[in-house]
This record gives C-alpha cells, sequence and structure tokens, in this order.
C-alpha cells in the first residue's frame, strides 16, 4: 500500500504561546479492550429498543477533555434506558503519546484523523495510522444513528455545535442547544470530517452528527460544556433513567458559514487577536493578511468561527458566517 507522503503540518512548540495545560489525562487503560471488538469502544444496550448513540473523544489524541468526559461516564456505571450507548476513544495512539510539556505534538501521529471521512480516502490504496483506525472505526460510525464528536480548541474561543450541511445534522444540534451557538459549514480544504461522511450528509437516510467545540484545550470548563453536552444528547435520546431539567434561557442561535478563509501562503497574519465568537459589525471591514491580499468581512455582523492564529498554507484560518 502506498504510504502518505505529505502529512499535515503540527505546529512546533516554538511556533505557539504557550497555553496551560490545567488538566491531567485519564487513565483510559480499563476501557482500552472495549467489548464491541473495536479497541477503545465500549457499548451497552437496553432492552428497551431507541436509537443508537455514538461519542466519540480523542478524534484528536491532545483533546483531553473528551477522554475526561468519556473516562467519567465509564466509571460511574452509565446504561441507556432505552436504545443502545457507545463511548469511544479515537485516537489512541496519538494520546499515548500526549505530553503536557509539548501537546500540541499529539494531535495526530500521520496525519488529521479529522480529515480522512470520505469515501475515496477511506476505501483508497493510501495508508496512515490514523486512516487504518478510522478504516476500523467505520463498522461503529455505520451502525449509529446519532453520533457526537468531541473536540476542543487551542485558541481562544466561545463553545459551538458545528453542524456540517444538511437538515439532520442542523436538527439534532439545534435539539441539543447546548453551547447555545450552532454553525453549518463545509468543512476544510484539507479533508472530510466525521461529521462530513457520507452516511450522515447524504440527502436520503436517517442518521445524524454533530461536532461540539466545547472551549479551550486543557481547561476545566471545556469538560464541563462537554458534559452538558453529551446530557442533553443522552435526555434527548431517552437514556436517562432521571432526565434533567435543562433550563435554557436563550434559544440556540445558528449561522451559516459564508467563506472559509484558506491561507495560501506562509505569511497569514490577522491585524489584532481576534476571538472566537466575535461579531464584526460592518462589511468590507479588514480582518488580516494573506502575503499582500486583504481578507474583510463579507456582510455586516459577521461571525467569526474558531480564528487560527498560527495558520500554515492551506489550512483554515477562519471561518466567517452569518446569522440566520
Amino acid at each position: 500500500m502506498e504510504a502518505i507522503t505529505a502529512p499535515a503540518h503540527v505546529p512546533e512548540a516554538s511556533d505557539l504561546p504557550r497555553f496551560p495545560v490545567g488538566l491531567e489525562p485519564p487513565d483510559i487503560t480499563p476501557w482500552l479492550a472495549g467489548n464491541t471488538g473495536l479497541p477503545g469502544f465500549t457499548s451497552f444496550a437496553a432492552t428497551r429498543s431507541g436509537p443508537h448513540v455514538l461519542i466519540i473523544s480523542l478524534m484528536h489524541g491532545n483533546e483531553i477533555a473528551g477522554a475526561i468526559a468519556i473516562d467519567a461516564l465509564l466509571r460511574a456505571g452509565i446504561r441507556p434506558e432505552r436504545g443502545r450507548l457507545t463511548l469511544g476513544f479515537g485516537n489512541i495512539e496519538a494520546f499515548a503519546r500526549f505530553d503536557a510539556g509539548n501537546p500540541i505534538a499529539s494531535r495526530f501521529i500521520d496525519e488529521d484523523m479529522n480529515r480522512v471521512w470520505d469515501i475515496a480516502t477511506l476505501e483508497g490504496p493510501r495508508s496512515s495510522r490514523e486512516l487504518q483506525r478510522a478504516r476500523a472505526m467505520r463498522s461503529v460510525v455505520d451502525s449509529a444513528d446519532w453520533v457526537l464528536d468531541l473536540h476542543s480548541m487551542l485558541w481562544p474561543s466561545d463553545p459551538l455545535l458545528l453542524c456540517g450541511q444538511g437538515t439532520r445534522g442542523k436538527t439534532l444540534a439545534l435539539t441539543i442547544g447546548t453551547p447555545n451557538l450552532v454553525v453549518a459549514d463545509c468543512g476544510h480544504a484539507g479533508g472530510k470530517r466525521l461529521i462530513d461522511y457520507p452516511r450522515f450528509t447524504a440527502e436520503h437516510g436517517d442518521a445524524a452528527s454533530v461536532l461540539v467545540e466545547a472551549g479551550q484545550h486543557w481547561q476545566t470548563p471545556t469538560v464541563a460544556q462537554m458534559t452538558a453536552s453529551i446530557t442533553a444528547l443522552l435526555h434527548h435520546a431517552g437514556m436517562l433513567p432521571n432526565p434533567p431539567q435543562i433550563a435554557r434561557t436563550n434559544p440556540p442561535r445558528f449561522a451559516e458559514v459564508t467563506r472559509v478563509v484558506t491561507a495560501t501562503t506562509g505569511r497569514f497574519a490577522f491585524v489584532r487577536p481576534f476571538r472566537g465568537g466575535e461579531i464584526i459589525p460592518t462589511r468590507d471591514t479588514i480582518l488580516a493578511y494573506d502575503g499582500i491580499a486583504e481578507v474583510r468581512t463579507p456582510h455586516d455582523q459577521c461571525l467569526l468561527v474558531m480564528p487560527s492564529h498560527r495558520t500554515g498554507r492551506g489550512h483554515t484560518a477562519v471561518r466567517l458566517a452569518k446569522f440566520l
């Protein structure tokens, strides 16, 4: 099989400011064997029929908040009241290399595992450790009705739910409702995410997938937001014995990405350190320079989605969105 020849770029620690690591990586050793035939995935079925809910952590090996949330559910002995609940740890090889002294390095080993979820790549000749793992995960992904993919963010940003394209992901995200910002987008130039997998975006079908960006990497509030998103989904699925009363003072806001800004040079730079979730009130405001080219807001009330302040050529620098 053809080996991967151009692994995606992971910034070196020297390229980035130092971000505090306020979390301890969990010991997931008890869960690595699993009970599904797929290492790292554990599934529980109720006697009552219902949906199959799949919750995945560690799609990126350094995003340990998701692993903490899943580990806590397993240690608490969670069992669904109806349907099937599957809890999984994705890139366990990369996670095993997590080092708080250089926490960026364990995002992946060969390539980003959340950029390989198109059929041509999954069934093609290319090989990497992340591709091998994604191929193995397809069996459980293909059996799930609703998938929640747990992520966190490097740069400061308000939490949000990404629903990709299609109505089913949007409906599921708005139903989960926490965090209360839902963004529809078409993904990255670098490859397809799990929420872009055809099972969840095809015109016909019932399955849906949502990605939660729960907050900044390695911070306690991020774990709390992941837990809230998980609880809301399990409540919606009827899986909890005593469903909590989820108070929502404001309905979720919905925004659609109007432009994905991909760096075309190695000299992409914002004019100031924008925070994800900022709203730029005026159209044609300069946000950044990509080499000498200006990047401006395409419309009024422009929502900045996850700006990346160290962006390599060919990578997403920011997504620009409009509230609908």
